[in-house]
């Protein structure tokens, strides 16, 4: 990690990330959404407009868009978020006109339908890598924060409207049907880009509430190897003082959980919680080792 002065803290995995999730992004943009005749929310999709009306390169139309937008905005991002940007923009650029010049051509045998997918696939990781490590590519999320600090309109509110009225445009030149597999696209890319901002070890919390707490927790240890912790609990009516148990386990693991509970106390209240990502002990290393053979205690 470098640090100067202004104390501007800048990884340079991000750096890496972010160029390689803008290589991904672009990938798909040129040799799926281009070569397809897919339109594309945001600044992209305004590239893609002027690409068709005025036969300008989308690597250089999206630098042009950004560069006011960027010097507008320098008052509402930070040190780093402002060079992330900067380097987002940049890199996205570059691999568009890198792409357009490498000749790689995928095959899907003009199935527009394949062409949606994959189109949300290399948009959704890219989009995610540039995400998860601190950056962005400019363009509407400029233009989201600056409404977000001036006016107070949440930047998704900004974002999908935007994104509406781009696609709505791209109907100029691009046919219903496509604008169909379009939307696709969109929908293959809000699932991908969650999965990759937020990370591949999604996990379930659980909060279970008995009063054979004891019990429960020494199987839940004994029997899936997880940790347990206790919180410290009152009932609203009752008054009465109580433990909940808290749990992380894996959604395989759920079942088992479940079955552990009941068989100790078929009244106590679960609660299942998704956790986006879990990261440590058991998750992300030091998993612990199952057995079909495990000897109850």
């Amino acid at each position: 990690m470098y640090q100067t002065k202004d104390k501007i803290k800048i990884r340079l995995i991000d750096f890496i990330m972010i160029a390689l999730g803008c290589a991904f992004y672009a990938f798909g943009l040129v040799k799926i959404n281009i070569a397809n005749r897919l339109a594309e929310g945001g600044i992209t999709g305004i590239t893609l407009i002027i690409r068709y009306w005025l036969h300008i390169d989308p690597a250089y139309s999206t630098l042009l868009i950004n560069i006011p937008l960027i010097i507008i905005a320098f008052r509402y991002l930070g040190k780093n978020a402002l060079i992330y940007t900067i380097h987002g923009t940049v890199a996205l650029s570059f691999f568009i006109w890198l792409w357009q010049r490498v000749p790689i051509t995928i095959n899907i045998n003009h199935d527009m339908f394949i062409a949606g997918l994959l189109a949300g696939f290399f948009g959704g990781v890219g989009s995610g890598l540039i995400y998860r490590f601190g950056g962005t590519t400019g363009g509407t999320d400029i233009v989201a924060r600056i409404f977000e600090k001036k006016q107070g309109v949440a930047m998704g509110k900004t974002l999908l409207s935007l994104d509406c009225v781009v696609l709505a445009l791209s109907l100029s030149y691009i046919s219903i049907r496509q604008m169909m597999y379009t939307l696709l696209a969109s929908y293959v890319f809000s699932r991908i880009i969650s999965f990759t901002q937020e990370g591949a070890y999604a996990a379930r919390g659980v909060i279970i509430f008995s009063g054979a707490y004891q019990e429960i927790t020494n199987q839940i240890i004994t029997e899936l190897g997880r940790g347990v912790s206790h919180i410290q609990t009152t009932g609203a009516f009752s008054k009465e003082q109580g433990q909940a148990i808290y749990c992380v386990v894996s959604p395989s693991e759920l079942t088992s959980l479940k079955r552990i509970v009941e068989a100790i106390d078929e009244h106590a209240f679960i609660s299942v919680l998704t956790v986006n990502e879990a990261i440590g002990e058991g998750f992300t290393y030091a998993q612990p080792q199952k057995s079909f053979f495990r000897r109850r205690l």
